[in-house]
C-alpha cells in the first residue's frame, strides 16, 4: 500500500483552486518513437570511408612498388592494394562504430570482393568462348551437318557437329535413367531407413565422390566391352558418365533430405501413414527444389566427361544414333579433337562447340528448374490456384450434411453364429432400435400368441 500511494503521489500534483488544494494528474511522459537499427545500405560516411580507404590503399601500394620497395608484378601490386584498403577502412570505420561493427563492414566487402571475382571469372570464361567461336556460330550447317564430309582444310560453310550434339545428348539421357532412380533411392536409404550398411554406403559414396573419370572408364572398359565382349557404343559411354554422376547425386541428394523438418514426418506418421507413403507424398515433395539442383550438379560434372567417352564410345566423324552399336562422339571429345588442329577454322568449330555445350547444359538447367518449382511455402500462381480449389472442395463437403443410410444401423455380423447377442441392443454398446421381446413365465423366450 505504500509503494502504491508513493506512487500515486509522484504522479500527482497539488493544484491550490480557490483556496481549495486539487489533486491533479501529472502529464504523462511522452513515449519515444521505435526506430529500427539500421543494419545494410549506403551512408554518407560509409561511402565516404569506402572511397577513401580504396584511394589509400592504391596509393600505398603505388609507393610501395614504385618507391619505398622494390616490389614488382601485377599480382602482388593488387593484392597489397587490396589489403592496404581493408585495413585503412578498418581504421575508418572504427572511428564511428564499435568493434562488432567494424567487423561486420570488413567481412561485407570480402564476401562482396569474392562475389564479383566469381562473376568476373565465369563472364570472362562465357564471353571468351562465345567470341572465338562467333565466326562457327552463325552458320546454319554448323548444328545440322556432321564432320564425315568435311575436313580440315575446309571453310565453315561445310560440316558440323550435329553427330556430337545427339551423342551428348543420347549419352546424358542413358546416364540420367540410371542416376536418378539409384540416386534418389539411395539417398532415402541414407537418409530415411538408415539400416546396418547406412554408414558403410555413405563411406562408399563418399570415396566415389572423387573417383578419377579414367578409372571409371576402364572399369566399364574392362567390364563391358573386354569382360562381356560388347563394342564400344553409347550405352558403354552412358555407363561410364553414370558411375561418375551417382555419387555426386546422392551426396547432394542426402545433404537435401536431412533438410526436411522432422515435424512433417513426425505429423504423417502419426496420422497412420506407413513410411514408403510418408517418403512419396511428404519428403520428395518437399526436398522437390533441391532434388532438382542435385541432379542438375551431377548432370554438369558428367556432360564434360571426355576420357569415359573416349575408352567407352570411341571417336566417329558420322552420325550415330544407335547407342547400341558403333562409336558415337560426344561435345566435349569434338571440342577437345577441333581445338587441337592447327587451323584456324577447326579452332573455330572448336569454340562453337564450346559455346553449344554451355548453352545445352543453360538448357538443362532451366528444364530442372521448371520441374523441381520452388521450394517449401513458396507456391506459383498455378499452384496457389489449384491449393485454392482443393480447400473450397474440402470446405463444401465438410459443410454437407450427412444423412446416414440403413446400412448405418445394421448390426454388425458376429464372428460366432452361435453366440447371443447381450440384451438391450447391437454390440459395441450401440442400442438396437427394436425393444427386447418380453419372456414368457418358463423364460425360454415369447410365447406362441405373440406375434412381431
Amino acid at each position: 500500500m505504500d509503494l502504491e500511494k508513493n506512487t500515486a503521489r509522484d504522479t500527482a500534483r497539488d493544484v491550490p483552486v480557490n483556496g481549495t488544494v486539487v489533486v491533479a494528474a501529472a502529464d504523462p511522459a511522452p513515449e519515444l518513437p521505435d526506430v529500427p537499427r539500421r543494419i545494410g545500405g549506403f551512408t554518407r560516411s560509409g561511402v565516404l570511408s569506402l572511397l577513401g580507404a580504396a584511394a589509400s590503399g592504391l596509393c600505398t601500394a603505388i609507393l610501395l612498388f614504385g618507391e619505398l620497395a622494390p616490389f614488382s608484378g601485377a599480382l602482388g601490386f593488387f593484392v597489397t592494394a587490396y589489403l592496404s584498403f581493408l585495413g585503412i577502412y578498418a581504421l575508418l570505420t572504427g572511428l564511428d562504430e564499435d568493434g562488432q561493427a567494424v567487423r561486420d563492414r570488413v567481412m561485407t566487402i570480402v564476401l562482396w570482393t569474392a562475389g564479383g571475382l566469381m562473376f568476373l571469372a565465369l563472364t570472362m570464361v562465357v564471353g571468351f568462348t562465345a567470341w572465338r567461336g562467333r565466326e562457327a556460330l552463325p552458320h546454319g550447317n554448323f548444328f545440322t551437318q556432321d564432320m564425315q564430309a568435311a575436313g580440315p582444310l575446309d571453310p565453315l560453310t561445310h560440316g558440323g557437329i550435329a553427330h556430337a550434339m545427339l551423342g551428348t545428348l543420347i549419352m546424358i539421357t542413358i546416364a540420367l535413367a540410371i542416376t536418378v532412380p539409384l540416386g534418389l533411392a539411395c539417398a532415402v536409404y541414407l537418409n530415411q531407413i538408415r539400416g546396418r550398411f547406412s554408414r558403410f554406403v555413405r563411406t562408399i559414396v563418399e570415396a566415389m565422390t572423387a573417383l578419377p573419370s579414367i578409372v571409371a572408364g576402364l572399369m566399364v572398359y574392362a567390364v563391358w566391352i573386354l569382360g562381356l565382349g560388347m563394342q564400344k557404343s553409347g550405352l558403354a559411354a552412358g555407363f561410364a558418365i553414370s558411375v561418375m554422376m551417382l555419387p555426386i547425386v546422392i551426396r547432394a541428394s542426402d545433404v537435401v533430405l536431412r533438410l526436411v523438418p522432422g515435424t512433417l514426418t513426425e505429423a504423417s506418421e502419426a496420422l497412420g501413414a506407413p513410411r514408403w507413403r510418408t517418403v512419396w507424398h511428404v519428403v520428395l515433395p518437399t526436398a522437390r527444389s533441391g532434388l532438382a539442383t542435385a541432379v542438375i550438379l551431377g548432370t554438369a560434372r558428367g556432360i564434360g566427361e571426355t576420357s569415359p567417352v573416349l575408352l567407352t564410345a570411341g571417336f566417329t566423324a558420322a552420325l550415330n544414333a544407335d547407342p547400341t552399336s558403333g562409336p558415337m562422339v560426344s561435345l566435349p571429345l569434338a571440342v577437345f579433337n577441333f581445338v587441337k588442329s592447327p587451323e584456324p577454322t577447326m579452332i573455330a568449330r572448336g569454340f562453337g562447340s564450346a559455346a553449344v555445350l554451355m548453352a545445352l547444359v543453360l538448357i538443362l538447367f532451366a528444364i530442372a528448374r521448371v520441374i523441381g518449382g520452388r521450394g517449401p511455402g513458396h507456391q506459383n500462381k498455378r499452384q496457389a490456384k489449384r491449393a485454392a480449389r482443393a480447400s473450397r472442395r474440402d470446405a463444401q463437403r465438410f459443410t454437407e450434411p450427412h444423412t446416414p443410410g440403413p446400412e448405418s444401423f445394421e448390426p454388425a455380423p458376429s464372428e460366432d453364429a452361435g453366440t447371443e447377442r447381450p440384451e438391450g441392443g447391437a454390440g459395441n454398446g450401440a442400442t438396437s432400435p427394436h425393444p427386447p421381446a418380453p419372456d414368457n413365465e418358463a423364460g425360454h423366450g415369447p410365447s406362441d400368441g405373440d406375434s412381431h
